[in-house]
């Protein structure tokens, strides 16, 4: 009598694909299980909120885009504006001997970007002399003929008087016109000149003094 056992019965084809899909299941819910131990669904650095404040806060940078008024754009021809026009009141000299008469004269420069218009005339100028906190001598008090003379001033190009004024070292007021005046102090006294040309004032007054 035979000793050796009965081969084994092969089972059928479809119990070995049930088996091999049970394995398949089995390995793709370990790699989902994993998956979903690191990513963490439903949380993120991007979906947490931020410790600073909510989420919905406005930028800093929101307020950059808000308009700022501008000033209206100069044209050539317009009138000056006062920031664009310098003055300067000038002397011919800096000290004068006692029969030497000052020669005063301005000197207008356009500073801005653009032509423009002013009134130059001796009608819009005031030459103003004073010493300490005294005036002592004002162009209009006594002034004849005076005259208006629209001037267009180019961009960095200045315009002087063509003609100066001569001061005869007196007192002006208005009440002495057509008589004598009286001498201003000399000896080395020390003067200032001021000039405005249509309500432009010069920035500086020029000094000189008198022997």
């Amino acid at each position: 009598m035979s000793t050796n056992p009965a081969p084994a019965r092969r089972l059928p084809p479809h119990v070995y694909r049930r088996r091999r899909l049970i394995v398949l299941l089995g390995l793709i819910a370990v790699i989902v299980a994993i998956v979903l131990v690191i990513v963490r669904p439903g949380s993120s650095q991007g979906d947490e909120p931020d410790a600073a404040g909510p989420t919905n806060a406005p930028a800093a940078t929101d307020t950059a885009t808000t308009a700022i008024p501008t000033e209206p754009t100069a044209a050539d021809g317009d009138a000056c504006a006062v920031q664009n026009v310098r003055v300067e009141a000038v002397t011919d000299k800096s000290s004068y001997e006692a029969e030497e008469q000052p020669q005063l004269s301005v000197t207008i420069t356009n500073t801005g970007k653009n032509i423009c218009v002013l009134n130059a005339g001796t009608n819009a100028q005031v030459f103003t002399i004073t010493s300490g906190d005294e005036v002592y001598w004002i162009s209009t008090d006594c002034q004849v003929d005076a005259i208006d003379a629209e001037v267009s001033l180019t961009p960095g190009t200045p315009v002087s008087s063509s003609v100066p004024i001569v001061w005869d070292r007196t007192r002006s007021s208005a009440e002495t016109c057509d008589g004598p005046r009286e001498a201003v102090p000399a000896g080395g006294a020390s003067y200032h000149l001021s000039v405005s040309v249509d309500g432009f004032e010069s920035q500086a007054q020029k000094q000189f003094l008198l022997y």
